[in-house]
């Protein structure tokens, strides 16, 4: 027995030696060796090797994410120090529930303004009314001088109260003496039921024009004709329009025979041309939201000019920045023109009164042909939570979702009073679920509905 050494080249690198017995037999060595333990393992090195490819794979997707990551995050430290800088200010609001020195200072120039406005009121009327306003502001005047000199008193209590009083003014300054006097059916209180739709009609354009609107002229002692019947459908995107089309009766209305078309834009896109679903004929012109602004348009039937008027508020929404919601929005509602008893509104959004319905009187003067806004109201209604909404007899009603085939009148704020009801429930049935626009004629106390392409009427109680 003897122990021989193999030299064995396992690759062009190495060398390995591998001790194994053996036997001698007359001049010969003899002994038995194993080489498979020498057989190079491909499968196991395939293995490390897709390994070692997935890691390197990883390894480039990882350094790419963290040159990007690098890159940006200046951008992103400087965005966060531009959103803290500008937080700052609320935080302090938020831990302490006040307001700073400048929104007192602020509130003092308008509780200055609010002053003004009525002095002069309670000198031109000179009732109880106007007599209890002008002591409530003076004790709201008290308690801004205390604020300066004492950083306890919340001031969200103080804004709300200052809305209320404004409210108030305005609505001394819109009744006239003989208000109850002008018409009847405004001593009647609420509105009490709405009847099922009266008229239900496709609009004459087809279904697919889903927004728009429609109705009777609705000035009650125009010199025009009472019984002309419009329908303005908005024919780009359902956004804009240019052209409204009229019937001289209610039967060429419903036949959808002997109409005019009055083009009242060179093209949909033009300044004068319309922006969202909403628009009146009131004597001889058609009112509506202008083009991409804060301004409502007036377009005269008899003379095919156009004046327009920009609405009151810090940051009049427009644009789809405030448009009715509630279920699902319909694009571009923002500004919305009525029609009732006292004459021509405005519902919009600002965001001074964040997010929440504005109300504005409108009004005609046709010695200056120009269109004036005259007194303007701050509800708390935001705007969002409501599908539509219109005016009766100084009374702005707001609609709610409830289903497919039903919406329901919800609120009511009365420019008469200021004050607001949020419990009312009428229903009001509709053929298709989207509502663009509701509107109200004096003339025969009915409510119309652009509902989706259909055009439907509704017989108002009170």
């Amino acid at each position: 027995m003897m122990l021989l050494l193999f030299p064995l080249l396992l690759s062009t690198v190495q060398t390995w030696a591998y001790r194994v017995p053996g036997q001698k037999k007359s001049d010969s060595c003899r002994c038995d060796v194993n080489t498979t333990i020498w057989s190079f393992p491909a499968l196991r090195y395939e293995a490390v090797q897709q390994q070692v490819e997935t890691c390197e794979t990883s390894l480039h997707s990882l350094q790419q994410q963290v040159l990007v990551s690098s890159q940006r995050l200046p951008d992103i430290q400087v965005q966060i120090s531009n959103l803290t800088a500008r937080l700052e200010p609320y935080q302090y609001l938020h831990d302490r529930g006040l307001y700073t020195a400048l929104s007192i200072r602020l509130l003092g120039q308008e509780l200055s303004q609010l002053e003004t406005d009525i002095t002069v009121v309670h000198g031109q009327l000179n009732n109880d009314q106007s007599q209890k306003l002008h002591q409530e502001v003076g004790k709201l005047r008290k308690d801004v001088l205390k604020m300066q000199t004492s950083d306890t008193v919340n001031m969200k209590t103080v804004k709300e109260k200052l809305r209320y009083l404004k409210n108030n003014v305005e609505s001394c300054k819109s009744i006239p003496k003989d208000f109850r006097g002008q018409n009847r059916y405004c001593m009647k209180g609420l509105i009490t039921n709405i009847s099922e739709p009266v008229t239900t009609k496709i609009n004459p354009y087809n279904k697919n024009h889903v927004s728009g609107s429609w109705g009777k002229q609705a000035q009650m002692d125009s010199e025009s004709d009472t019984e002309t019947y419009w329908v303005q459908t908005l024919t780009s995107s359902n956004i804009y329009g240019n052209i409204v089309r009229l019937y001289q009766t209610y039967k060429d209305f419903m036949r959808s025979a002997n109409h005019r078309d009055a083009t009242f834009s060179s093209s949909v896109t033009a300044p004068t041309a319309i922006e969202g679903p909403s628009a009146v004929l009131y004597g001889d012109g058609l009112y509506y939201h202008c083009y991409r602004s804060a301004d409502i348009c007036r377009y005269d039937l008899k003379t095919n000019e156009v004046k327009r008027v920009t609405l009151p508020g810090t940051g009049v929404g427009f644009n789809n920045k405030f448009p009715y919601c509630y279920y699902e929005c319909r694009s571009n509602s923002d500004v919305d023109v009525e029609a009732d008893e006292t004459g021509l509104w405005a519902l919009y959004a600002t965001v001074g009164n964040h997010g929440n319905l504005v109300v504005s009187k409108l009004f005609w003067d046709d010695d200056s042909k120009t269109i004036n806004v005259s007194q303007t109201w701050e509800t708390r209604l935001f705007k969002k939570a409501a599908t539509n909404a219109f005016m009766v007899c100084g009374v702005m009603y707001a609609t709610r979702y409830v289903d497919e085939y039903r919406e329901e009148v919800f609120y009511a704020f009365d420019t008469a009073t200021g004050k607001e009801d949020n419990s009312l429930e009428l229903p009001l049935e509709k053929v298709a679920k989207g509502v663009a626009s509701l509107s109200y004629n004096p003339v025969n106390r009915q409510i119309y509905m652009y509902n989706d392409g259909y055009l439907l009427a509704y017989q108002a109680y009170f």
